[in-house]
């Protein structure tokens, strides 16, 4: 039975949240990622049960790649909940539907399901079990580093997380943001957005010297 990268999500919270809210959001969100990654799954991202999703994307970069873009996207779209994700590589028996990720059985999908309930009530959001044993724990804590960036980042502070996302410049910033730049690059700073770019790269780094999936 082939393998493949299996991706799932869900809001965490989401019944102590405004739901009608939430979901709206939470469908602009994975119709944004969608459209933007579609050569990224094999199946698109496909709401299960309100509050959750499923993919097949084509590989371990491609997975890790829509992750980031959708803790991007949650920002940039001033969307007021979290995801936790699994990203697990195991078999399914049936036939990739490239239009819904849906309807398709198998143990990789069976156990990628029972990660994402079990790691509920954990801190942690992002989970990787991936075909090489070392490379997921070396991603387990890069990803601690970038949770704890990104999870420090009240919603109060999404419109300038926003622009440091889409300019890096601090004095740019502060004439988006019609501030002061001493003030932007105060905000630069406490919001640790250098530090971010950082994680991100050796997030890059790890999938570049990665083994070769079999």
């Amino acid at each position: 039975m082939k393998k493949y990268h299996i991706l799932m999500a869900d809001i965490i919270g989401s019944r102590k949240k405004n739901s009608q809210t939430v979901i709206k959001g939470f469908l602009e969100l994975v119709n944004k990622i969608n459209n933007e990654y579609r050569h990224s799954f094999l199946s698109p991202l496909t709401v299960t049960l309100g509050d959750e999703f499923q993919a097949i994307v084509r590989s371990l970069p491609d997975g890790i790649d829509v992750i980031l873009a959708m803790e991007e996207a949650i920002v940039k779209l001033n969307l007021n909940f979290k995801l936790k994700y699994i990203l697990n590589f195991g078999s399914i028996a049936t036939k990739i539907n490239p239009r819904i990720a849906y309807g398709m059985l198998g143990e990789g999908l069976t156990t990628s399901r029972k990660l994402l309930e079990k790691s509920k009530p954990k801190k942690i959001r992002f989970l990787i079990q991936t075909y090489d044993t070392p490379l997921s724990e070396k991603l387990g804590l890069v990803f601690i580093l970038y949770q704890a960036i990104v999870d420090a980042w009240a919603f109060k502070d999404y419109r300038i997380v926003k622009e440091f996302l889409d300019c890096d410049d601090y004095k740019k910033v502060a004439g988006q943001i019609k501030k002061n730049i001493s003030q932007s690059w105060k905000w630069k700073k406490s919001l640790q957005m250098s530090e971010y770019q950082v994680v991100k790269k050796l997030i890059v780094l790890l999938l570049e010297g990665a083994p070769c999936q079999k």
